[in-house]
């Protein structure tokens, strides 16, 4: 949730740094907040004036009784004023609620070195690996999973629906074989807690990390007012909901392999075909949380931690940092991690690794003392997949397939999968 402090020290700077986003329907919402915080304003006023005036008749009733004057008439005054204190009190909460719930629709306010503009002036931070060539024509991952059966999607859609995959024999095997392969190296070598946290949560953490009150459409919910997450991202920050951390415990790293389950999938109307987009995909999330004082560096080693998993599996990937207008809700900052993959033609987003300050700790009331008996502050959330699956086997598939119709297993999974090819059956 955004700082209601940071728009009344400076509401033009704090609205102009809202609106880099490029979404008009912002305007109305900053209207509003400004005049119902014009409101609270005046309502304080109002009581504080009334409690100085109070306080001093109160103060003037005894000395008239000590003197044993009349203090009848002021004392009416006191009376009828106590209760207009009470009735401006009552309205002052009236209006902090609508404040609140104002602010809860509100997006975080970009990152300072995010760009300006919209997806068009996304970047390119960096890039990694030579995209391959083959020199027989390239197949698209479906094709290559139908031949391997690795995957059936018509069944998958006829136990479910479209964008639900079933995956069959070693396309299983190469599903669980990545989540182990990504859990070992997140946690031996960059020190992540590895969690399994419920796959179903209810409003209070949703509301938490930003989806709920704004998306509530996109999500699976349940009849008893639960939903399923759509990212470990969700309850996993939530770990530490309403707690104070001490400074030693900082900064806490989770790792979590979890499904994930998306009705936004196919929002967009495309890239509907193969494992592209689904409406269900296992990820390995990252989280992090972090004091302000090391944000911009805890993000950078969380970029390079996904990093890391897609230089082990020698997939070619470039680093792109999106723009304010191309940012998520609840992120003040994030780059996006895209495989090239060769059959698809196309760059595939297989990590977003996002920076969200106090967004979302301010919401979810998660704090830490930076030294004993100091005041509590709000910790900074990160998280990055690191990294989701369907994309990573697009990468895997497309950019190892060989001429013979098999698939060469990248190195480091080899011990896992239990052999260095998939082959048709």
């Amino acid at each position: 949730m955004i700082d209601l402090k940071l728009f009344r020290q400076d509401p033009e700077a704090f609205t102009n740094a809202l609106l880099r986003r490029l979404d008009p329907a912002l305007a109305g919402p900053l209207a509003t907040l400004g005049s119902l915080d014009q409101r609270w304003r005046s309502l304080l006023t109002q009581v504080e004036t009334l409690k100085a005036q109070r306080n001093a008749a109160t103060e003037e009733v005894a000395r008239r009784k000590r003197a044993k004057e009349p203090a009848d008439e002021l004392m009416a005054q006191l009376k009828e004023s106590g209760e207009r204190v009470k009735a401006l009190d009552a309205e002052v909460r009236v209006v902090e609620e609508e404040l609140q719930q104002l602010a809860m629709g509100l997006p975080n306010l970009p990152h300072r070195d995010t760009p300006d503009g919209d997806a068009t002036a996304n970047r390119v931070v960096r890039t990694w690996g030579e995209p391959r060539t083959f020199p027989f024509p390239a197949r698209p991952h479906w094709e290559i999973g139908e031949s391997l059966r690795l995957f059936d999607l018509p069944r998958g859609a006829k136990i479910t629906g479209s964008g639900f995959p079933l995956f069959t024999g070693n396309g299983a095997r190469l599903a669980r074989s990545l989540a182990s392969f990504m859990i070992d190296i997140h946690t031996r070598e960059h020190g992540y807690l590895e969690v399994l946290p419920p796959y179903v949560v209810n409003r209070a953490t949703l509301t938490g990390t930003g989806q709920l009150p704004k998306f509530e459409e996109d999500m699976y919910r349940t009849e008893d007012d639960l939903f399923l997450i759509p990212t470990a991202e969700v309850p996993v920050t939530n770990i530490h909901r309403d707690e104070i951390l001490e400074a030693s415990a900082l900064p806490a790293g989770f790792v979590a392999w979890t499904p994930c389950f998306r009705r936004e999938a196919f929002s967009h109307g495309k890239d509907t075909r193969g494992l592209i987009r689904v409406h269900q995909f296992d990820k390995v999330e990252l989280v992090r949380l972090v004091p302000a004082s090391t944000s911009d560096a805890e993000h950078q080693i969380l970029t390079g931690h996904a990093e890391a998993i897609l230089q082990r599996l020698g997939l070619p990937y470039r680093v792109l940092e999106l723009a304010a207008g191309d940012t998520g809700f609840a992120s003040a900052r994030t780059f996006d991690l895209e495989v090239w993959a060769p059959g698809t033609g196309a760059w595939l987003e297989v990590s977003s690794s996002s920076t969200f300050t106090d967004f979302q700790a301010r919401r979810a009331n998660i704090r830490y003392r930076p030294a004993p008996g100091a005041k509590p502050e709000l910790v900074h959330t990160l998280n990055a997949s690191g990294v989701a699956f369907p994309r990573t086997i697009i990468g895997i598939l497309e950019n190892y397939q060989q001429a013979d119709g098999s698939v060469l297993v990248p190195e480091p999974l080899r011990p896992y999968l239990g052999t260095d090819r998939l082959s048709a059956p």
